[in-house]
């Protein structure tokens, strides 16, 4: 009798503690099936995959173009135009990522928030404008 009067005791104890981390249960199973699925396709794909090896596989990929032993003179830098356009990819990737959740919580926000979203577009535009005038988007 006295066993059953503890187990009663820790059922009544669990069910007064609230959900707990049972909430989190689904999330990490989630978790567990992505890292799972993440391991069973990288260790089954060469098992399941063409082993035929030629020497196209082998050499390093140059977009179509045969690579060469040497490089050519002064073509090894890259033009700067292509870091600015990523750059510029970057910022207005982050600008959207900052300007979603406004979207989704204008109401919310009130006059503050079409103020904070105001500057922080004028703020981009502003930057856009210094980019194109000081010629960073020409491709000469």
């Amino acid at each position: 009798m006295l066993l059953s009067e503890a187990a009663v005791g820790v059922v009544q104890a669990q069910e007064s503690a609230g959900p707990g981390l049972d909430m989190y249960l689904p999330l990490v199973l989630l978790f567990a099936l992505a890292v799972a699925f993440g391991v069973f396709s990288v260790l089954l794909g060469p098992l399941l995959g063409p082993s035929r090896y030629n020497k196209a596989k082998f050499s390093a990929y140059e977009c179509g173009i045969e690579p060469s032993p040497q490089p050519v003179v002064g073509g090894g830098r890259m033009p700067v135009a292509y870091y600015v356009t990523a750059m510029l990819f970057i910022l207005f990737d982050i600008e959207m990522v900052f300007l979603f959740p406004y979207a989704v919580s204008a109401d919310a926000l009130g006059l503050w928030g079409v103020v904070a979203v105001t500057l922080f577009i004028s703020t981009f535009f502003i930057a856009d404008i210094y980019v194109w005038r000081r010629g960073g988007l020409d491709w000469n």
